[in-house]
C-alpha cells in the first residue's frame, strides 16, 4: 500500500532503508523522545525494516510506515501506527534531521489519520509523548489531535519525565491537506508548545538607564535564595517553608525546569546589573482558563527599594501578553502587604479589591487584596 498526499509518500520500510534509518537516529532529539535503543547500531535498523516493521503488518498489530518525497525517494521520516486494537490506533512518529522545518510530519501525521479512520476503518487515534516534548506536541495540535491530559508512564524513559501528554483524534477532526493549523483553542496551545519547545529565554527589564536580566535559576543562586527564603519579611508574607533550607532552593530550581518543560509556568530569577540575585519572579498559566495567568514575586532584601522589581513584573506580563497570548494577569497578596501592592501597581496593575479568605496562607484563610492587568491595558 501506499500513501500520496500534500507531497509526501508514506510506504511500508524496505530493506535498503537501513542505511537512512541509522543515520537518521543518531540524532540526540530522536534518542531523547523516541524509543529507538541508544546506542543507535545498523543491526537495530536493519532488525526494524526487516522484521519488526514486517511483523507488524503481518499480524495487524501496527502500520509502520516511512516518510519519503515523492519525487526523489529521499527518506524523510517515521510514521506510522505503532499498535491497533480494539477500532483504536496510536500513532507514533520522528523527522529525520535534514528534513526539519518543513512541516513534514505535520503532513504525514494527517495523512496517515485520514488513512486510519477511511481505509482501515478506526474510530479513534491517539497519541502520547514524554511531558516536555512540545516539539511532538506541536505536530500532534496541527494534525488535530486535542490533547487530554497527563497520565504516568509505564516505562519512563532513563533520565526523562515520570509522566506523559495524551492525546486523541476521531474521524471528521483531521485538517485538509494544505491547512495552516488548527483553529480556535488549538491555535493557542500550538502556539505555546513552540514556545515551551524551545529553552527558556532570558528577558529584560529596564530599571532606571540599565537593564535587569531575567533568566532561568542557576546553580550560584542558591545561597542568595536561602538568604532571601530566611528573611523575616519573606517568611511573614510568602509561604516558603520555614526553616528554609538549601535542599528547598535546590528543589525549587528542579520544580522550575520541570514547569517550563510543562508549558505550566515561567519561573525567573531577577538579576541585577551585575548579574546577582536580586528576587524571583514566577507567571504561572491557569489550568482552568488558557488566557489566565497570575503572578508571584520576591524581592531579596538587598535589592528593595530600588525599584528593580516593578520592571520586572512590566516585563514578564508584557512577555506573557505578547508571547503566550494572554488577555489577564493577576496578582494576589495577603492584605497589608503594602511592599508587594506598590510593586504590583507600579507596573500598572490595576487594584480590583479585597477577596475575603483569598489565599490559604501557613494553615489558614487569609484576606488578600487583588490587581490586574490586562492586554488592552499596554496598547
Amino acid at each position: 500500500m501506499e500513501i500520496i498526499e500534500d507531497g509526501l509518500l508514506l510506504r511500508p520500510w524496505r530493506d535498503t532503508d537501513a542505511d537512512a534509518v541509522h543515520r537518521a537516529c543518531q540524532d540526540p532529539d530522536i534518542q531523547r523522545w523516541t524509543t529507538v535503543p541508544r546506542p543507535y547500531l545498523p543491526e537495530h535498523a536493519h532488525g526494524f525494516v526487516t522484521e519488526l516493521s514486517g511483523r507488524a503488518w503481518a499480524e495487524g498489530t501496527g502500520a509502520p510506515l516511512a516518510v519519503c518525497d515523492p519525487v526523489t525517494g529521499d527518506l524523510l521520516g517515521s510514521c506510522g501506527l505503532v499498535s491497533i486494537a480494539g477500532g483504536t490506533g496510536e500513532i507514533g512518529y520522528w523527522t529525520a534531521p535534514w528534513a526539519r522545518g518543513r512541516g513534514v510530519t505535520v503532513r504525514a501525521a494527517r495523512a496517515l489519520a485520514r488513512w486510519s479512520f477511511d481505509t482501515l476503518g478506526l474510530r479513534r487515534l491517539v497519541w502520547q509523548a514524554e511531558v516536555g516534548n512540545h516539539a511532538s506536541r506541536l505536530v500532534a495540535l496541527r494534525a488535530g489531535f486535542r490533547i487530554d491530559g497527563r497520565l504516568r508512564l509505564a516505562d519512563p524513559a532513563p533520565g526523562g519525565a515520570a509522566d506523559g501528554w495524551v492525546g486523541s483524534l476521531l474521524p471528521g477532526e483531521v485538517p485538509a491537506p494544505g491547512a495552516t493549523g488548527p483553529a480556535g483553542p488549538g491555535t493557542l496551545a500550538a502556539r505555546r508548545a513552540a514556545v515551551f519547545g524551545r529553552p527558556q529565554p532570558t528577558l529584560f527589564a529596564t530599571a532606571g538607564a540599565g537593564e535587569l536580566p531575567l533568566r532561568p535559576m542557576e546553580e550560584r543562586d542558591l545561597d542568595a535564595v536561602v538568604e532571601t527564603c530566611r528573611d523575616p519579611e519573606t517568611i511573614r508574607w510568602t509561604t516558603v517553608p520555614d526553616p528554609y533550607e538549601r535542599a528547598d532552593a535546590q528543589w525549587y530550581r528542579g520544580f522550575s525546569r520541570e514547569a517550563w518543560a510543562r508549558g505550566d509556568a515561567a519561573c525567573y530569577v531577577l538579576a541585577d546589573p551585575d548579574d546577582r540575585y536580586a528576587g524571583s519572579i514566577d507567571l504561572r498559566l491557569s489550568p482552568a482558563d488558557p488566557l489566565l495567568a497570575d503572578v508571584g514575586f520576591m524581592t531579596a532584601p538587598a535589592a528593595r527599594g530600588r525599584g528593580y522589581m516593578p520592571a520586572a513584573l512590566a516585563a514578564l506580563s508584557a512577555w506573557g501578553f505578547t508571547t503566550l497570548g494572554l488577555a489577564r494577569i493577576e496578582w494576589k497578596a495577603n492584605v497589608g502587604n503594602t511592599a508587594s501592592r506598590r510593586v504590583a501597581e507600579k507596573a500598572g496593575f490595576a487594584f480590583e479589591g479585597t477577596a475575603r479568605g483569598g489565599v490559604q496562607h501557613r494553615g489558614e484563610r487569609v484576606d488578600a487584596w487583588v490587581a490586574a492587568l490586562l492586554a488592552e491595558d499596554l496598547t
